[in-house]
């Protein structure tokens, strides 16, 4: 038997790349879509496709306001990692129906609807996320399963940003 990282480890390490992408100013979030080991489909936080970033809107409007985290999410120009993914399956035609999604935190409310109405059969975390009780019983309710993924031996090194 090889030693070779998990599976979980293997999709954190890729969750943990996409978020690099992100230009969000509060919290880089990375998610993948997974079917049968095979990624179906990638997101991370960020604004509409040609909509200016945050930083060359003078900043984080909610930061701005001193709203805390996981609250007012409507004020955000930002679409969270989870809606990304899920809307980049939609554009390109991709079935998400009985995957997972990794996700570097807990998704929010919103997400949790989105995730549940997608299809999508298991959520895996890496991170926590303001208010997640709420979200845990909409996964809970719909019949999606939600559980923190450990990977605490597992380092992976990325550039620092």
């Amino acid at each position: 038997m090889t030693n070779r990282i998990s599976w979980d480890e293997y999709f954190y390490g890729i969750a943990q790349l996409i978020a690099q992408r992100s230009v969000c100013l509060r919290r880089k979030v990375g998610c993948l879509v997974v079917r049968n080991h095979q990624i179906l489909c990638t997101g991370y936080n960020g604004p509409p496709a040609g909509h200016p970033h945050p930083q060359e809107l003078g900043g984080c409007e909610r930061d701005i306001e001193g709203i805390k985290p996981g609250e007012r999410l409507e004020l955000c120009w930002c679409l969270h990692a989870e809606q990304n993914a899920i809307l980049q399956a939609a554009r390109n035609g991709v079935s998400i129906e009985g995957a997972e999604i990794y996700v570097t935190t807990f998704p929010c409310p919103i997400c949790a609807r989105m995730i549940a109405n997608s299809g999508i059969k298991e959520v895996k975390v890496f991170g926590s996320y303001p208010g997640e009780e709420r979200s845990r019983l909409v996964l809970e309710r719909s019949g999606v399963k939600a559980a923190y993924v450990d990977v605490s031996g597992f380092r992976v090194s990325l550039p620092e940003s």
